[in-house]
């Protein structure tokens, strides 16, 4: 059984792409920054073992990630974890441009840090980071979380170039609007809603099937690329 490790899956697009993997076969991985009921309750749903630890913190992911994967290569790994802390530039506050860049963009290094060395040796693996619409285009109140989701694009295609020989291949994928709790509360929904040429909100089962093809054999000459579900937005 291939296993994936899918961060940040006790809810929205993660828990998504989890229940979309599990239910095709795959041996699922959850995380969660904290020990939550909804983690525990979809462990519980799925029969997966999870794993908790904070991905800002790169001495956590050493001990939690490194400890249990230490001798076993993952055949994936799924970057999802991430946050939002919105407001105009102006008045973003030092803490929650740190934040958001320790969380989505630094956990890259944090993550896989510790998970890549089983996988080179072992010449097999897809891994799949979830950037997003915002970090191609920008987005009015979030230069934390688009610079955040841009970086992710470079260090991705950066990474390929470097395990492309190892056959492991690595993929962004970059939602627009999915309709999850994160989104619902945005407070510009309507405005972005408006520009989409699709005219609707896209659904979670959307994005975990191409995650779920971007980790099949089906993708094995598909490295260093931005895919993006977002209704013709960008």
């Amino acid at each position: 059984m291939k296993k994936v490790l899918i961060t940040g899956s006790s809810r929205g697009i993660g828990a998504g792409i989890a229940c979309d993997l599990s239910h095709k076969g795959y041996g699922v991985i959850l995380h969660g920054r904290t020990e939550s009921e909804s983690l525990k309750a979809l462990s519980k749903e799925l029969n997966a073992e999870y794993l908790v630890c904070d991905v800002k913190d790169p001495q956590e992911c050493h001990n939690v990630f490194g400890k249990r994967f230490e001798n076993e290569a993952l055949w994936g790994v799924v970057l999802n974890a991430g946050i939002t802390e919105d407001n105009t530039f102006v008045a973003l506050e030092l803490q929650h441009w740190r934040d958001v860049i320790d969380t989505n963009l630094n956990s890259f290094y944090n993550v896989l840090s510790p998970l890549l060395m089983p996988m080179v040796k072992k010449k097999q693996g897809r891994i799949v980071v979830m950037s997003s619409v915002s970090g191609i285009m920008g987005n009015r109140g979030q230069t934390n979380y688009s610079a955040s989701k841009a970086g992710l694009i470079g260090a991705a295609k950066s990474l390929a170039i470097e395990l492309a020989s190892r056959n492991i291949n690595v993929n962004v994928v970059a939602p627009g609007l999915i309709d999850t709790d994160m989104t619902q509360n945005h407070p510009f929904y309507e405005e972005i809603l408006k520009l989409i040429p699709a005219k609707r909100c896209g659904n979670v089962q959307e994005v975990a099937s191409l995650v779920r093809f971007l980790l099949g054999e089906e993708s094995s000459y598909i490295t260093k690329q931005v895919i993006g579900v977002n209704g013709g937005l960008c």
